[in-house]
């Protein structure tokens, strides 16, 4: 199931992409046309300059931003700049898996245990099992593996608990480390981009003999925007791996409180 989330994920991301892409071209063809309409009525009416300085101020705000950020994107080198959005899409797939995860194993741990301390006064041990089985979420999951060890004594029960939490602690910071890797490398090839940008930039002076801004501002613009945009994308998935954290801390704290409060229910009823 995760891996069909994050493959579907993965995939109307990219599909995303190519449509954005697609419609800036698209876009491009819708301006070029306005700009070649704007060029007619200027030369039909030469005199009207101010009305002629009013529609090309309208053609430049038609951009809209995903035009812009096209356009950086392409001046970056396309190159570099499609490992640092291989690295966002990458991440975000993964960090929306884990918060989809985390979202569907939070649980009202107070009402469940009013619900398995009240299975247990009424029913015993089985229909406490019964009401763990029909509750998503790994503080049910502890609680079934505890009432499995019910008939063993409480020290059997805290034993599962502490080595069933410590397996469902690992499941829930699954892929945390790949998302650590996506905020790290993404500067890292933003960085990249800037060297071969300064390198290209230094080629050009080298051929032309001459240190003029027209021969330089090519590879110093591409060495800047490739570190901004892996800038850019190490911050958004710091913000979601930060949230990620977050749930899961509170995923634990509850597991643990819960656990405690489970204990004291089990010794309560204990024959």
């Amino acid at each position: 199931m995760k891996k069909l989330i994050a493959f579907l994920t993965i995939a109307g991301m990219l599909v995303f992409v190519v449509s954005t892409t697609t419609f800036a071209q698209d876009e491009d063809a819708v301006v070029t046309d306005t700009t070649a309409v704007d060029t007619t009525v200027v030369v039909e009416v030469v005199q009207a300059e101010s009305s002629a300085t009013t529609l090309e101020d309208e053609v430049v705000e038609a951009k809209g931003f995903h035009q812009v950020l096209k356009e950086e994107f392409i001046a970056g080198n396309a190159m570099f700049m499609s490992f640092v959005l291989l690295a966002l899409i990458f991440g975000l797939a993964i960090c929306i898996e884990r918060i989809i995860y985390l979202n569907l194993s939070t649980t009202n741990t107070r009402k469940l245990l009013n619900k398995v301390e009240s299975a247990v006064e009424t029913g015993g041990v089985e229909a406490a099992k019964e009401v763990c089985k029909d509750t998503r979420g790994p503080v049910a999951s502890i609680f079934y593996q505890g009432l499995s060890r019910y008939d063993d004594g409480l020290e059997e029960v805290e034993k599962s608990i502490v080595a069933y939490g410590s397996v469902l602690m690992g499941r829930l910071e699954s892929g945390l480390s790949w998302i650590s890797l996506f905020i790290a490398i993404a500067p890292m090839l933003g960085f990249m981009g800037t060297v071969i940008g300064m390198i290209s930039a230094f080629d050009n002076i080298e051929a032309v003999g001459d240190i003029s801004p027209a021969v330089v501002a090519g590879g110093i613009k591409m060495a800047l925007l490739t570190t901004v945009f892996g800038l850019i994308v190490a911050i958004i998935l710091q913000i979601f791996y930060n949230y990620i954290l977050s749930k899961v801390d509170g995923l634990v704290n509850a597991m643990e409180d819960s656990s405690i409060s489970f204990i004291d229910i089990l010794a309560k009823y204990k024959k």
